[in-house]
């Protein structure tokens, strides 16, 4: 018997001594020379991804309660949300499926089998029944590492997974606050395009005035209409910009367009400030950067996975149960039987199929190398991006404020030599168009700097508040 545990004991005792090796590559993020600090932005720099840092509720830098109602809605209601969340609680079961792995299986199993022969001498067929009961073990030992490899590879899929809907949630966030951002700049317009009509009203009715008073020519008078006309066909334009953002906005809080209007009010949401210099953590956030470079960690994890394919796996299997022919004396001990032992398998020879796996999984790994690269490329790239922008607009906006006081003095001194019948309504008619061109390019402006704000936030992965320290994170969810 001593001998026998011996034997049995011998599997065992090679597992805990080979049970550290895990064949295949430990992981090592890609190299990748990043520049050491943004060109447009003084003091920054880049660092390591860090998407699990609390970004916080980034909307509420724009001060627009019904904003920040919104965009709390999609958080809970978006569709594409909900199918991308569904996706994330599937990897999160398959590391739990890979961390069942470890253990032994048990089954159990009974049954009753009837079977039949040839009658020998007598012609009569031979008839019998069997009953049995009993319980299976089964238990692989993970000698190479394929388990933990494949757990690794699971674990790092999963959190590739909850990076991605964290990507796609900041994506949708972003477009919910740029539509709506859109359109309180269309309302903005409008308002402006409500003025000039009610101004160019009154112009028309001076000159229609001054026609009767045999001052001014009927041309004056078909000019001011002209002018009229054409505002108001621009005023009414905007309704069906400003209808198509509402409807987008409604689709992306899980709403059909019926179900949303958003008054128009006067005023719109504030510019953020951007700091003059920002923490290097803050470009770590970004998840899809975070997804990428976990999409390696998995590839990496795969090779092992295909590497201890090459060599012996070693499991131990045990069973035991009661088998009789009779019903009645079935579950007695002279039925009793069991088995256990170890079982060591290798393949031989596959016909090239583990080489080929071999190359694949290579060749899959180098891909997502090359993915997060380039991930980690256009992130650079779309801050910067924003960064000049914002920069480019400020300055642009300032200049754009100087023009618009020169059209509408402009217009003013125009207007007057009108009335004083010194020009003709061309003149008018030249000068207030030049003032409302002035303006509404001065609101598309202002208009572009919150898009740019939002591009910059969302090229930052949310924000650049500092993360909260470990224990204290709180706020709104994002």
């Amino acid at each position: 018997m001593k001998l026998k545990r011996s034997h049995l004991l011998a599997p065992l005792g090679l597992a805990v001594v080979l049970g550290g090796c895990a064949v295949g590559p430990d992981y090592q993020r890609p190299a990748f020379e990043a520049p050491p600090q943004f060109r447009h932005a003084e003091g920054w720099k880049a660092a390591t991804p860090a998407d699990e840092a609390e970004r916080g509720a980034w909307w509420r830098l724009y001060g627009d309660q019904e904003l920040n109602a919104l965009v709390e809605q999609l958080n809970l209601d978006n569709q594409n949300l909900a199918a991308s969340e569904s996706q994330y609680r599937q990897a999160r079961a398959l590391v739990r499926s890979a961390r069942a792995s470890f253990y032994p299986s048990l089954g159990a199993n009974a049954g009753m089998t009837r079977s039949g022969g040839g009658g020998g001498v007598s012609g009569q067929e031979a008839v019998g029944q069997n009953y049995d009961l009993g319980l299976n073990l089964a238990w692989e030992l993970d000698i190479w590492g394929r388990l933990r490899r494949n757990l690794e590879a699971s674990d790092a899929e999963f959190q590739a997974s909850a990076a991605e809907l964290a990507a796609l949630r900041l994506s949708l966030q972003g477009e919910l606050v740029r539509n709506y951002l859109q359109l309180r700049v269309l309302d903005e317009q409008s308002r402006l395009l409500e003025r000039t009509v009610q101004a160019y009203q009154r112009s028309l009715k001076l000159t229609e005035n001054q026609y009767r008073a045999g001052i001014a020519p009927r041309s004056d008078v078909t000019q001011a209409i002209t002018q009229l006309r054409g505002t108001e066909a621009q005023r009414v334009d905007l309704q069906w910009q400003r209808a198509q953002l509402e409807h987008a906005i409604a689709v992306l809080i899980g709403k059909t367009p019926a179900e949303l209007a958003i008054v128009a009010r006067n005023g719109w949401p504030a510019l953020p400030q951007v700091p003059p210099a920002l923490p290097s953590e803050l470009l770590e956030r970004r998840p899809d950067v975070a997804a990428a470079e976990r999409r390696v960690m998995a590839a990496n994890a795969r090779i092992g996975v295909a590497r201890a394919a090459w060599f012996p796996s070693l499991s131990l299997s045990a069973g035991g149960g009661y088998r009789g022919a009779s019903f009645a004396d079935w579950i007695e001990l002279p039925n009793r039987y069991w088995s256990v032992g170890p079982q060591l398998a290798l393949t031989l020879f596959d016909g090239g199929a583990r080489s080929a796996e071999d190359e694949r999984v290579a060749a899959v790994y180098d891909g997502t190398v090359a993915n997060y690269r380039q991930t980690v490329l256009i992130g650079f790239r779309e801050v910067e991006d924003a960064l000049i922008q914002l920069q480019v607009l400020e300055r642009e906006a300032v200049i754009q404020q100087q023009a618009l006081e020169a059209a509408q003095e402009t217009q003013r001194l125009v207007e007057n030599q009108y009335k004083a019948g010194m020009l003709d309504y061309l003149n008018v008619a030249s000068a207030q168009a030049t003032a409302l061109s002035s303006e509404r390019t001065r609101l598309t402006l202002e208009g572009n700097r919150l898009l740019a704000s939002v591009q910059l936030i969302t090229a930052l992965g949310g924000g650049w508040e500092p993360a909260a320290p470990a224990g204290e994170a709180g706020g709104a969810s994002n």
